[in-house]
This record gives structure tokens, C-alpha cells and sequence, in this order.
């Protein structure tokens, strides 16, 4: 089994970093946990919130 934790946005902050990483140690040998990062849709585009969840939502539809 393997386990994927999908995220929007990227260039998280060192302590994000640095605790997935501890956890995804502690994780067994049998479940190993991946991180995958999905482009955020741009907040100046003037789309409504809706439509930029929306589109977020298909990325991370399409990451999983």
C-alpha cells in the first residue's frame, strides 16, 4: 500500500517541510507516504472562488 497526501500550492515554508519529511519516516516500510504538490490557480485572475477551487479540484482529481 501506498499512501499519497495531495496538496495545493508549492513552495511550502522549511518547518512544512521538514515535519512531512519526519513523519513520512515514521512511516513502515509497507505504507510509504508521498507528497505531491498541485499548482495553485492564480488569485489575481479575477475568476470567482468557486471557479479557482474548481479548477484546483480537477489538478487534484488528476494527481491522484
Amino acid at each position: 500500500m501506498k499512501l499519497l497526501v495531495a496538496a495545493v500550492g508549492h513552495r511550502m515554508p522549511a518547518w512544512v517541510d521538514d515535519g512531512f519529511a519526519e513523519y513520512a519516516k515514521r512511516m513502515p516500510r509497507e505504507a510509504p507516504l508521498e507528497l505531491v504538490a498541485v499548482k495553485a490557480e492564480p488569485r489575481n485572475s479575477g475568476k470567482p472562488v468557486d471557479a479557482l477551487m474548481a479548477a484546483e479540484a480537477e489538478r487534484l482529481r488528476a494527481a491522484l
